[in-house]
């Protein structure tokens, strides 16, 4: 069976583009619901953070854009044209005036200056990015000192059943464009985790929330 390490390296930004172009269509009927707790949990932290200039890591169809305050200044990123397009319709529709950018970016080397944002939030793209401590590089840089970047996501079980069943789907993993076997040490260093507030999501627990203060 292969490690987490292994079956990462099948998983490369054209492998994610081209998964969430097939996703694109069907996103929110199929996570929508399944997300929706680590998402709202993960709005509500943003929301109660100081700092206006947030930057929304893998924003996808912008699920959670209506969730955050009209005070939060939004800049979403994701490597999918497919689901921005989706996103750009739910802000017109919704007529979200605090979101400023949807941009079709990598996460891992993104365009921005130095300390552009109060707090970035990733939901669901720490299992997606080819290079997690990259992603997580990155977001240091773009956030100022004294901002926060947020992760919610599924990390890898330690054992029982659902660790099984998570390094058989990882087999998947560039067909599904996540890793199911994806560990929390994948994404944070000893420091890192050190720092970091780690707070399980209910009702099910799949999902955690990392704040990570700058």
């Amino acid at each position: 069976m292969m490690s987490s390490d292994q079956t990462r390296n099948l998983l490369d930004a054209d492998s994610v583009r081209n998964a969430y172009r097939r996703w694109a269509g069907i996103y929110d009927v199929v996570f929508g619901g399944v997300s929706a707790f680590g998402r709202h949990r993960a709005v509500a932290a943003v929301n109660a953070l100081p700092g206006e200039k947030v930057l929304e890591v893998g924003v996808g169809t912008g699920l959670s854009l209506p969730s955050y305050r009209a005070d939060k200044l939004i800049t979403g990123i994701d490597l999918s044209g497919d689901m921005l397009a989706k996103a750009r319709q739910r802000v017109r529709r919704k007529g979200l005036c605090n979101v400023e950018a949807l941009l079709e970016m990598d996460a891992e080397a993104t365009d921005f200056e130095k300390h552009s944002f109060d707090i970035a939030v990733a939901m669901f793209v720490a299992s997606v990015a080819p290079h997690p401590k990259k992603l997580l590089q990155e977001l240091k840089r773009v956030v100022k000192p004294g901002g926060h970047i947020l992760f919610v996501n599924h990390f890898q079980a330690y054992s029982g059943f659902r660790l099984t069943i998570e390094q058989i789907m990882a087999r998947a993993s560039r067909t599904l464009g996540w890793h199911p076997d994806f560990a929390l040490d994948d994404l944070l260093s000893n420091q890192d985790i050190i720092k970091a507030t780690i707070t399980p999501v209910p009702p099910l627990g799949l999902f955690t929330l990392v704040t990570l203060p700058q």
